[in-house]
């Protein structure tokens, strides 16, 4: 730490001593039209600025440096100063020519320039036309290698989307924020969705209103960037405007054949108003803009009818008795028989079998029949009444971000910063609990109920730093906090087991994530050095925390018929009338106890050294090595080499080599609950989530946790074709990971009153789970880009933009389990098969997106059809694995400039209202009709065809 403090002392101190001036100009496109917000950089260094409306620009250079002027759409322009005054004309090319801050620390390499693959998405530009407004399915719409869909009935995972790079998990992705770590969410997935155990980013706790563009690293980058890099890295880089407000107000729904239980109509509608404008701080270009939205969507229900039993004979002699003002809570043998009679279908054979039982037990033999039919007649209700909502989640929320750079001096001095807030409320259902069910106590829910995760969701994060030159060196210091917190509150829901004294809704705690992150980066660019050379290092300290907090204790606990709270596996449940057990703790999501309850510290130090050389005008080679250390396992030490070679002016070849690592996350590390899990039959399922340190674990056999490790290489070739407006890149990939952290099936304790019985039954549980190191995979794949940018005639520009992925994820060698799980017959659950199919195929394997966008004077036309290859679905039994094939989804959108201000643009996601292949019978997964379409192998949803409108206004 003295260390950090001595170099700002020296930074803040020395600042050096060059001779620049003024340079300024204007820069206009291939038809001499000016061009705002184009990035001019000084080669080599980190000073740059972006031209204004007019195009103009003004930067403090020296005479001898090099001016590199980017823009999206157009090929980089590098112009040697030789004179105050250089005006500049940029032609169309491609986004291929952007200048990325990610995967190299030069500062002014090209995507084209990279010795590894950089995808570059202008955002600003993306967000007029495309129907998606959350970053998550923009990105999943844009980027091939990217996968993310919004889940279904997997509790938590329902508010927050997981997402994936390049098929691997979604913690195997390292998200930036302006070149900074981003902090995770507070959530991990454990229930039957795609990254089922493990933790992503928040994406869209981002407005999409607050960034510029997206940059995607599709290589290992642990060895420039620490932990989660494995897949990749993901950029954000903040907007920069100044002196414009722009306003997009977009209003859209579902009109789907498919809406509204099958019925066809409008469902799922939803608003979202984003704003961002900046202004203009000091003299030397200093800025801060303010970028925000609201979101609002309802729910959509793809559900047609409930096809199982729903009453049984008790049921309909408990809807007499209550008619009859009878406490149904309680029924005596003989009022169970008096009010049988009245049950106008009972046959009377039937009646008099009821009315000559001896005592409860024959009663109870009886009174299980299935009367589901005729019951629904007599209470007026019909099958669909009964359905849970299978589709999306609904959600309010609302995003703030702010970005500042503040020049400090001439030099180039500047302090920076950039903070974002948000909060979503969330509302999803779980599995309906049917009258004949022990979860449902009829006297308080006579048909039964829908339970309501509602989620309260925070997110909070600030930015400070400043960077310069100190002599010859540019220097970066910089402190990064984020924090995530989750919190249920579960409502129309009852605790079965506490009868008639449950509440109906309850505060079941929640969980929360912070983590703090100073970065030290240091470099220097020797123009002078071979063709250049530019040398980095630096340090960073990460700090981070996870806890757990309790709920409300009926939330949790389970309850005897006396209301003495279950602490032993001999005390008896509170029972329905059949004599089965009535669940405890707050039904679809059981809250926190204190014995979960946890408040988990770690930190890690790092250092790394990167060195980056243009040995000749052709050949490039870089080299990172980065060392870390963590308070709780331990060291890494992991490199990478990569390397570019120019065939000819347009043409390079690049390949890398990277060795990598992932740190369990704290919450892997920490999280205990208990969930209720519905298996393959969607039979419900008390599953204890232990520690690995946890009594439990030890008993198994469970080891701790250690660190994921890669290895990984990709090789491609990039390349230009000026006369035909074309640019591509192809780039192959293969990545090893060793002991993959995942979560393992469901262990449960022999019940013959075991050490292990007694501690599931503690947890309010029937079996247990854990996170743990079980397996090695592969991923091989192969990534694609083309890129087509003409000018047809005055006023009418054509961009194309085709763009694949074909990547396979498969387990290697054997499941990595303890003598203790071997013997006992157990390897099976501990890596069980469904698991397999959520690594390996929930996601599609192939992805191909060819995206068209006319400019025709005042209209935009914009055409783009995205090809989701086949998934299967996540079942254990292999007779079931349904293979469901690939579709496409066409979007169209057509954007009208009435006035420089204003825009209406009008379009559809999925305008073709494509569905994924139903659930076929004969696979046995439709769940009795609650599924028609898989909610564990999506590909793409089964929201069907999304129509909207959006506003636009810009003001200077």
């Amino acid at each position: 730490m003295k260390n950090y403090f001595l170099i700002c002392f020296l930074f803040l101190g020395t600042l050096a001593f060059s001779q620049e001036q003024e340079i300024s100009g204007t820069v206009v496109d291939d038809q001499s039209q000016p061009l705002p917000g184009v990035s001019v950089a000084i080669k080599g260094t980190n000073q740059g600025t972006v031209t204004d409306f007019d195009g103009k620009y003004s930067i403090d250079a020296s005479l001898g440096q090099t001016l590199v002027f980017t823009f999206v759409g157009f090929d980089a322009r590098e112009v040697k100063i030789d004179q105050t005054t250089i005006d500049v004309q940029m032609v169309a090319g491609t986004a291929l020519g952007e200048v990325v801050l990610v995967g190299s620390r030069s500062r002014s390499r090209t995507v084209t320039e990279s010795a590894v693959p950089v995808d570059v998405l202008d955002i600003q530009e993306i967000q007029t036309a495309v129907p998606q407004v959350n970053l998550n399915q923009m990105l999943n719409y844009v980027a091939p290698s990217f996968s993310s869909n919004t889940q279904t009935i997997a509790d938590g995972t329902d508010h927050i989307d997981p997402a994936s790079l390049r098929g691997l998990g979604p913690d195997q992705v390292l998200v930036l924020i302006n070149g900074k770590r981003r902090h995770n969410s507070s959530l991990i997935n454990v229930n039957g969705s795609f990254g089922r155990g493990s933790v992503g980013t928040d994406l869209n706790a981002i407005p999409a209103a607050a960034i510029q563009r997206i940059e995607v690293l599709r290589d290992g980058a642990a060895a420039q960037y620490g932990s989660d890099a494995i897949a990749g890295v993901i950029n954000i880089v903040l907007n920069e405007e100044v002196g414009e407000l722009n306003l997009n107000v977009t209003s859209g729904a579902n009109f789907s054949k498919n809406a509204n239980k099958q019925t066809g109509g409008i469902d799922g509608e939803t608003v979202n108003v984003a704003a961002s404008y900046g202004i203009d701080l000091g003299d030397n270009g200093g800025f801060v803009n303010f970028s925000g939205d609201f979101d609002y969507r309802e729910p959509y229900n793809r559900m047609a009818e409930w096809e199982g039993s729903i009453f049984n004979a008790y049921n309909a002699i408990e809807r007499v008795g209550l008619n009859n003002g009878a406490d149904i809570s309680n029924l005596s043998n003989s009022q169970i028989q008096q009010f049988a009679q009245q049950v106008t279908y009972f046959d009377s054979e039937f009646q008099n079998q009821i009315a000559t039982a001896e005592d409860r037990s024959t009663l109870q033999d009886l009174l299980g029949m299935d009367v589901t039919e005729a019951e629904l007649d007599a209470r007026g209700q019909q099958r669909s009444d009964y359905n849970m909502r299978v589709g999306q989640s609904a959600l309010r929320g609302g995003r703030f971000f702010a970005n500042l750079s503040l020049p400090l001096d001439e030099n180039g001095t500047e302090l920076y910063s950039f903070a974002g807030i948000s909060s979503r409320r969330g509302e999803s259902a779980g599995f309906y609990r049917l009258p004949n069910q022990s979860r449902t106590y009829t006297p308080i829910y006579i048909d039964g109920f829908l339970p309501r995760i509602n989620s309260k969701i925070k997110d909070q994060s600030l930015a400070v730093g400043i960077k310069g030159m100190v002599g010859d060196w540019s220097v970066d210091f910089s402190n990064t906090f984020g924090k995530n917190r989750f919190d249920y509150l579960i409502s129309n829901t009852s605790n079965a087991s506490l009868e008639g004294a449950s509440a109906t809704s309850f505060d079941a705690g929640g969980f929360s994530f912070a983590q703090n992150t100073t970065n030290l980066d240091v470099s220097q660019f020797y123009e002078n050095v071979f063709e250049g050379l530019n040398i980095a290092f630096g340090a960073e300290h990460r700090w981070e925390k996870y806890e757990i907090t309790a709920g409300e204790r009926a939330s949790y606990e389970q309850y005897t018929e006396d209301g003495q709270v279950i602490t032993s596996a001999d005390q008896i449940p509170a029972q329905d009338f059949f004599g089965n057990s009535r669940a405890g703790g707050s039904q679809v999501f059981p809250g926190f106890s204190p014995q979960n309850e946890v408040s988990r510290e770690r930190s890690s130090v790092a250092g790394y050294f990167d060195i980056e050389a243009d040995f000749t005008d052709k050949f490039l080679l870089t080299f990172a090595s980065r060392f870390e250390n963590y308070s709780d396992f331990g060291s890494t030490l992991n490199f990478k080499l990569a390397s570019r070679y120019k065939l000819s002016e347009n043409v390079n070849i690049r390949a890398a080599a990277n060795t990598g690592f992932r740190a369990p996350s704290l919450h892997q590390l920490n999280f205990n609950s208990t969930s209720t899990i519905f298996n393959d039959e969607g039979v419900p399922v008390e599953v204890g989530t232990f520690s690995n340190d946890s009594r439990a674990a030890q008993l198994l056999g469970i080891p701790e946790l250690k660190e994921e490790t890669s290895r990984s290489v990709s090789v491609g070739i990039t390349a230009k074709i000026p006369e035909a407006n074309l640019s591509f890149t192809v780039d192959g990939y293969f990545v090893a990971i060793d002991d993959r952290v995942v979560y393992t099936g469901q262990f449960r304790g022999p019940g013959t009153g075991t050490e292990l019985d007694q501690l599931l039954s503690q947890a309010n549980a029937t079996a247990a789970a854990f996170f743990a190191n079980a397996i090695d995979t592969e991923s091989k794949g192969i990534d694609a880009v083309i890129t087509h940018n003409t000018v047809l005639g005055e006023n009418l520009r054509l961009k194309s933009d085709l763009a694949a992925t074909f990547s396979k994820t498969q387990q290697v060698g054997d499941i990595q389990a303890s003598p203790e799980l071997e013997r006992a017959g157990l390897v099976d659950t501990y890596f069980p098969e469904d698991s397999r199919i959520y690594l390996e195929e929930a996601v599609p394997r192939t992805k191909l997106n060819l995206s068209n966008s006319l400019i025709a004077g005042k209209f935009n036309f914009f055409l783009r059809n995205v090809y989701f290859g086949k998934v299967t679905e996540a079942v254990s039994d292999p007779t079931r694995q349904q293979v469901f094939d690939g579709k496409v989804i066409t979007d169209l959108s057509v954007g009208f400039k009435a006035t420089d201000a204003l825009t209406l643009t009008l379009g559809s996601n999925n305008i073709f209202d494509i569905y994924p292949e139903a659930a076929d019978p004969a696979f046995d997964n439709r769940s009795s009709g609650r599924f028609d379409w898989s909610r564990s192998a999506q590909q793409f949803g089964f929201s069907g065809r999304f129509l909207f409108a959006r506003l636009s206004i810009n003001l200077q």
